[in-house]
C-alpha cells in the first residue's frame, strides 16, 4: 500500500495531526540546514510532502511555523531527556553529557538561526524571546532535577545556570568544526566541578 493510500485511510483528525507533525519536523530540519533566509513555507511544505495551502492552514504565517517547530522539538527533547533518567537524579557525568547534547544537535542549530533572525525582524523578536525564556526555564528545571541540585543552598542556582551557559557555548563552538574531543574533556571537568559544588 502506498504512503498516500495509507494516509488517506487515517481518520481526518489523525491525518491533520500527522501533517502538522511532518511540517514541524521539516521546518526544524530546513532551519538547521538552510538558515532563516533559505527556509520558506514553500520549502518546508515540499520537504514535508504537503501543499503550501495545507501548511498555511496549520500555520498562517512563517513566524507561526518556525516558532512552533522549535517549541515542538524542544518539548520532544525535554521528554526524551527525562526518559533517559526515569529514576530521577543520576550519575552527574551522564547527566552533563546528555544536557550538553541538547546544545550540539540540529535543534540548537535551528534555534540559533531563529534567534539571529529575531535580532533583525521586529515581528519575530517578541515570539522568540518568549519561546527562549520558556525553553530556558524548562531546561534549567530538568538540569536541577537530574543533577539532584538543592537550589535552596546559596550559589547552587547560579552554578547550574553557569553550567547551562557553558553548554550553550560548547554548542556554538561545535557549529563550525567538530569539537567532540575538546568537548569530552570539558564535560568531564564540569561533571567533577558540579560534583564538588552540589555535594
Amino acid at each position: 500500500m502506498s504512503t498516500t493510500a495509507a494516509r488517506d485511510r487515517l481518520p481526518k483528525q489523525d491525518r491533520s495531526r500527522a501533517t502538522r507533525q511532518r511540517l514541524l519536523e521539516a521546518a526544524v530540519a530546513c532551519l538547521a540546514e538552510r538558515g532563516w533566509a533559505g527556509s520558506t513555507v514553500a520549502v518546508v511544505a515540499e520537504r514535508a510532502g504537503v501543499s503550501r495551502g495545507a501548511a498555511q492552514h496549520h500555520f498562517p504565517t512563517r513566524e507561526d511555523l518556525f516558532t512552533a517547530a522549535v517549541e515542538y522539538v524542544a518539548e520532544e527533547r525535554s521528554t526524551a531527556l527525562r526518559a533517559l533518567f526515569p529514576a530521577g537524579p543520576a550519575d552527574r557525568r551522564a547527566v552533563v553529557t546528555a544536557l550538553v547534547g541538547l546544545f550540539t544537535g540540529p535543534l540548537f542549530r535551528a534555534a540559533l538561526h531563529l534567534w539571529v533572525a529575531a535580532g533583525d525582524e521586529e515581528q519575530l523578536r517578541p515570539r522568540v524571546t518568549e519561546l527562549e525564556a520558556r525553553v530556558g526555564r524548562e531546561t534549567h528545571r530538568i538540569a536541577v532535577d537530574l543533577l539532584g541540585a538543592d537550589e535552596t543552598r546559596p550559589g547552587v542556582r547560579e552554578t547550574v545556570q553557569g553550567f547551562l551557559d557553558m553548554a550553550r557555548g560548547l554548542g556554538l563552538a561545535n557549529l563550525l568544526t567538530d569539537d567532540t574531543a575538546r568537548r569530552e574533556r570539558v564535560v568531564a571537568q564540569w561533571a567533577a566541578l558540579l560534583d564538588q559544588a552540589l555535594r
